[in-house]
């Protein structure tokens, strides 16, 4: 996930931002109906199914090496990711959904959105690769242990 947010952060959005705002909306509004599929929500909330019973794991072994940054790593992925998603990204994709993309309502929308959906993701692409460092030290840990 960590790669899918850097890649929106550092180029896609501001590809669309230099298109027409016509064609910009329209491009993102496509995106975001197509983001919506099976294997796209598998690894974005699969990953949060298993942060979840990391957490627990992490709670009930707190005394192993490494379990903290299991804690730590699911944390910032359900809080920082998902959390951000539900939060912020979502709610401005459903009211970008909601415009023509000609219209006055679109175009003043428009700048605002690209703004503030890139700063969100912005949080998103650095909590997912925190997640992801985490995780990897938690199994440093483990190899080390091993």
């Amino acid at each position: 996930m960590a790669g899918v947010f850097f890649a929106f952060s550092t180029f896609v959005m501001s590809a669309l931002g230099r298109l027409q705002p016509t064609q910009g909306i329209a491009a993102m509004q496509s995106i975001n109906i197509t983001a919506i599929n099976p294997l796209f929500m598998t690894v974005l909330f699969g990953t949060a199914a298993a942060c979840i019973l990391l957490v627990v794991f992490s709670l009930l072994r707190w005394h192993q090496p490494g379990t903290a940054y299991l804690l730590l790593g699911s944390l910032l992925y359900l809080v920082g990711t998902l959390g951000v998603t539900i939060a912020f990204n979502v709610p401005l994709n459903e009211a970008l959904a909601r415009v023509e993309p000609g219209s006055t309502i679109g175009m003043n929308l428009w700048s605002n959105y690209l703004v503030k959906w890139t700063i969100w993701n912005h949080v998103r692409a650095v909590a997912a690769l925190g997640a992801a460092a985490a995780f990897t030290i938690a199994l440093c840990y483990r190899a080390v242990q091993s």
